[in-house]
């Protein structure tokens, strides 16, 4: 998945829904990552794929998402 259609693709985040990555190319149980009421942070100068809890923030690299699940 590329950068941008990650972006495009989390942009309907708003704090209401669960976010959950499967990642490629990482073995184990820890390929799986649920952010509840996933929020996307505005771009930055960084230019970096962010997502908060309220709490955390998470930095997601787009080339290792095989795929997402935006649920309620």
């Amino acid at each position: 998945m590329t950068h941008t259609a990650l972006r495009k693709a989390l942009e309907e985040l708003k704090g209401q829904r669960t976010a959950t990555f499967v990642f490629q190319h990482i073995l184990g149980e820890h390929n799986t990552l649920a952010i509840t009421n996933a929020m996307l942070v505005p771009e930055e100068a960084d230019g970096l794929i962010k997502l908060t809890d309220g709490q955390s923030i998470y930095i997601i690299d787009a080339d290792r998402v095989a795929y997402i699940r935006l649920g309620q």
